[in-house]
């Protein structure tokens, strides 16, 4: 029997991308799985592709079931239509949220290194209003079915923006809500037993980022450290990666010591054995191994045992806020 067989998921944002990986796996594993976006049909002359009618394909081509629900994730008149659509359809039931929706890609890349005072206001709601507020709402509706029933698992997809300077200020403060509200949320519902856990994939070889980075990489060949980042998403976990951990960490008996806490996938990867497609390897941030294969020092890295890590309270000092 499937791992997942009966289980009800929301994923937020699966058009294409992150999302899309993670809604495909937990459907191959079981679960029935409501996929949401702004875009139904293929995009006409689309460099990347992406539509919910996309990836429900997918999904019930590998023997998944999806139910693709159009959404704009900034309206919450139409975030509170799809959490009823789950609740009346699904006996009140829900076991899984993953909040992915993310609207702000192209404000990010067009304001990389932009100080904040001189970016125009509207970058933060181009950037926050999606992937942060209205996470907390989807939260809030699924914990209002998750709550009753004492089970159930919320993810906020993360990165370590939310630990150092990345990118933006707005950027770095949305990562680290998203961060703070695993940590918050999951407090106020440990006792009821569901689990929110902030997740931080690695390098993530997306439809989106590796056609921007190529696009980079075409214009500027002499940019070595385009080349690099391109080769680093290239070889990189695959979208579906995030989607194995998840499957994996919801049925995990020992789930709530994970609450209100970040995970990397690299880690999950290792307490499940999971393997992603060949060739591409998990971002393991706490490995001295890979941090030197990063760094450039490639001959280095390959007279360090793979099993040398950095303790993770190395991680809390590099993001101390106190003087």
């Amino acid at each position: 029997m499937s791992k997942l067989a009966g289980k009800v998921c929301v994923v937020t944002g699966a058009t294409r991308g992150i999302g899309k990986g993670i809604a495909v796996q937990l459907a191959q594993n079981g679960a029935k799985v409501y996929i949401t976006g702004r875009t139904l049909d293929p995009l006409p002359g689309s460099a990347v592709g992406g539509s919910l009618r996309e990836t429900a394909r997918e999904i019930e081509a590998r023997g998944g079931v999806c139910i693709p629900v159009q959404c704009d994730h900034a309206k919450d008149n139409e975030v509170e239509r799809l959490f009823e659509q789950v609740k009346t359809e699904n006996d009140n039931r829900l076991d899984i949220l993953v909040n992915n929706a993310y609207s702000g890609v192209n404000a990010v890349l067009n304001n990389m290194g932009v100080k904040f005072w001189d970016s125009p206001p509207s970058v933060w709601d181009d950037i926050n209003h999606v992937g942060l507020r209205n996470h907390y709402i989807c939260s809030v509706y699924a914990a209002r079915m998750m709550v009753p029933q004492r089970s159930g698992l919320i993810v906020n997809i993360s990165s370590g923006g939310g630990l150092k300077y990345m990118f933006n200020s707005a950027y770095g403060i949305g990562k680290e809500g998203c961060d703070r509200m695993a940590a918050d949320c999951g407090f106020e519902l440990r006792k009821h037993n569901v689990a929110f856990v902030s997740l931080w994939p690695g390098f993530v070889g997306t439809e989106t980022v590796l056609f921007q980075l190529n696009d980079a990489v075409k214009k500027d060949p002499e940019n070595k450290k385009t080349q690099q980042a391109y080769e680093n998403f290239k070889l990189g976990e695959t979208p579906e990666f995030s989607g194995q951990c998840i499957a994996n960490l919801a049925v995990d008996k020992d789930v709530m010591k994970y609450n209100g806490k970040i995970v990397f996938t690299a880690e999950l990867g290792r307490k499940y054995r999971l393997h992603d497609v060949e060739g591409h390897e998990p971002s393991d941030f706490t490995q001295v191994k890979f941090l030197l294969k990063l760094s450039g020092y490639k001959a280095l890295a390959t007279l360090v045992p793979g099993f040398i890590r950095i303790p993770k309270w190395v991680f809390c000092l590099v993001g101390n806020k106190f003087y």
